[in-house]
C-alpha cells in the first residue's frame, strides 16, 4: 500500500450513557503480542469495571483483526468497537472501552451505540496520521539551479531533509511514492542536466502537526 491511517498518539474518550460510564483507551500497536500487553494493563488499571472490551486491527492491509465482548451480550461491544476502527480505516491500533455500570440497562441497540460512540471519542482525542510510502533523494546541483528546484519543491510541497552549500548545493528531499520520476524529470528539464541524482533511499513518512516524520 502507498499509504495508510494509524495512530500516532493514543488518546481517551468519555461518555456517560442512562449512568453507565464509558473511558475508551485508543494505542497505537505493532504486533498482537503489544495489543494484548495494552489490553491486560488496562483491565488491571480499571480492575473494578463491569467490562473491559476490545478491539484491534494489525497490518497494513488490516489482515488481523480481533474483538471481546468482555461479558456483555454478544455482539454488541467488541465488533461494534472494531467496526468503527475499521470504518475509519484505522492500521495498527488498539482500543479499550471500560463500562462502569449504572444501574440502568441499554438493551442491545443502546450498548451497540454507546461502545460505537466511545471509541469515536478515543480516536477524536487521538492524534491520527497517514503513513505513506516515499524516498529521500539526494541531489547535486549548482548554485545556478538552485533556485529552479527550490520553486519546483514549493510547487509540490515538499520538504528538504537537509542541505550542504559548499562549491556546490546537496539536498535530501522527501518524495512521496508517486511523485519520484516526474520530479526527477522536472528537475532535470529544469535546470537543462546540470543536477545530479547521487541517491535515493526508501523510507515511510507522515506529516505530523505539519511536520514531516520519517519512520525506520
Amino acid at each position: 500500500m502507498n499509504s495508510y491511517k494509524t495512530v500516532y498518539r493514543g488518546g481517551e474518550g468519555e461518555l456517560v450513557e442512562k449512568k453507565s460510564r464509558f473511558i475508551a483507551t485508543v494505542c497505537p500497536v505493532e504486533s498482537e503480542q503489544e495489543a494484548l500487553d495494552f489490553i491486560a494493563g488496562l483491565k488491571k488499571k480499571y480492575w473494578n469495571a463491569t467490562h473491559n472490551c476490545w478491539a484491534y486491527v494489525i497490518g497494513e492491509r488490516q489482515e488481523l483483526q480481533r474483538c471481546s465482548d468482555d461479558g456483555e451480550p454478544q455482539g454488541t461491544a467488541g465488533r461494534p468497537m472494531l467496526e468503527v476502527l475499521l470504518g475509519e480505516e484505522i492500521h495498527n491500533a488498539a482500543v479499550v472501552v471500560t463500562r462502569y455500570f449504572g444501574g440502568t440497562l441499554l438493551g442491545t441497540g443502546g450498548l451497540v451505540r454507546a461502545y460505537s460512540r466511545s471509541v469515536q471519542e478515543g480516536l477524536k482525542n487521538s492524534v491520527i496520521i497517514e503513513k505513506q510510502q516515499g524516498y529521500l533523494l539526494r541531489l547535486v546541483t549548482d548554485y545556478n539551479g538552485i533556485g529552479k528546484i527550490q520553486y519546483l519543491l514549493g510547487q509540490r510541497g515538499l520538504t528538504v531533509t537537509d542541505s550542504a552549500y559548499t562549491d556546490r548545493v546537496e539536498l535530501t528531499v522527501l518524495v512521496p511514492e508517486e511523485e519520484l520520476e516526474s520530479l526527477k524529470e522536472d528537475i532535470t528539464e529544469g535546470t537543462n542536466g546540470r543536477t545530479v541524482f547521487s541517491s535515493c533511499d526508501g523510507a515511510c513518512f507522515a506529516l505530523v502537526e505539519g511536520k514531516p516524520l520519517i519512520f525506520g
